[in-house]
């Protein structure tokens, strides 16, 4: 399966941590930062709302939000499109997931598909913050007679909408924004996928949740103890699999994107792992927890970045409990 191309859209309002602090929610810039390492985040929610209500009701929110979640995913995919060279008639299949979806039928991607114009089978795979990499494991085990040239993968995750801004622990983490990626499993493109992994823990599935009309919620010592565990294992197994085919290479050839849950984290991760910084991508310092949305969103934002390198490991993990990775090697060409 090889990857065209990446985009991503995050909405203008920003929610900086001299918010917080005007939220009374008891917190400092240098408390934020010690502890999750972010600085900034986007919301599709207007300020004034948050100020006025703290989002207590997520019903006024689904309401009060300025762009829905196919929007941002639209406006991610025009941007993938657009560096593919491709057109929204190019695509023969949608696929959609995430974490909050705007409604539980039709499907995400069918939204999407609507305000694109592509008249494609949508249908939507979601495994929460770890669906894009879940995604691409499925579509890579697919025979390719059986998919078309193009698929288009769309992951939009506004959770503002659902998080409690009364909450000082879970509401500093959130930012909302969305990625589109632009796969063939036939024509060749600049990244091939040539492995994935993807794994899950089903009696940890109370440990993270949103409930419909409610409010996020997590066991937050636990689920990040979980993640940095499973994320440095995927990662791990991943660049193995890639020395080993590349024994001429060194681990300090592949660079490492995780889950963008918190800097903290990912940190532990990179030193467990023994990640260079050069080899360390990430953007959750100034984004936010964008869920499904993170960890492409960071390869997007790279794109043109030549010191990415030749191979990439995406490792994230999710709700379920579920864990997955993607290993990224630079086509060449033929």
């Amino acid at each position: 399966m090889f990857l065209h191309a990446l985009g991503h859209f995050h909405p203008p309002n920003l929610l900086t941590n001299a918010f917080f602090e005007e939220l009374g929610l008891e917190t400092t810039d240098a408390w934020i930062v010690e502890r999750v390492g972010i600085h900034t985040r986007h919301t599709v929610l207007p300020l004034d709302y948050l100020r006025e209500t703290r989002n207590r009701d997520v019903r006024a929110a689904q309401e009060a939000a300025l762009f829905s979640n196919a929007e941002t995913g639209r406006r991610a995919a025009l941007m993938a499109l657009d560096r593919a060279g491709l057109k929204p008639s190019d695509i023969g299949l949608v696929v959609a997931g995430g974490c909050s979806p705007d409604e539980c039928i039709p499907a995400e991607s069918n939204r999407v598909a609507q305000l694109l114009n592509i008249d494609a089978p949508a249908v939507d795979l979601q495994s929460a913050c770890s669906s894009f990499c879940m995604q691409l494991h499925f579509l890579t085990g697919m025979r390719p007679e059986r998919l078309p040239d193009y698929v288009l993968v769309v992951n939009m995750d506004n959770s503002t909408r659902v998080v409690d801004y009364t909450d000082r622990a879970s509401s500093v983490l959130w930012g909302d924004g969305a990625s589109a990626a632009i796969l063939s499993p036939r024509v060749p493109g600049r990244w091939h996928i040539t492995e994935t992994l993807l794994a899950g823990d089903p009696s940890g599935a109370d440990k993270v949740r949103v409930p419909r009309m409610g409010h996020f919620t997590q066991h937050g010592g636990e689920v990040q103890k979980f993640a940095i565990r499973r994320a440095g294992e995927t990662f791990q197994a991943l660049r193995t699999r890639f020395m080993a085919r590349h024994p001429h290479l060194g681990a300090e050839a592949v660079t490492f994107i995780g889950h963008q849950a918190n800097l903290r984290m990912l940190e532990s991760v990179q030193r467990r792992c023994e990640v260079p910084d050069a080899r360390h991508f990430f953007n959750v310092n100034t984004r936010g927890n964008t869920g499904a949305a993170g960890a492409p969103s960071v390869l997007s934002e790279h794109w043109e970045d030549a010191s990415v390198g030749d191979a990439v490991v995406l490792s994230v993990v999710g709700s379920g409990l579920t864990w997955a990775g993607a290993l990224l090697e630079r086509a060449r060409p033929a």
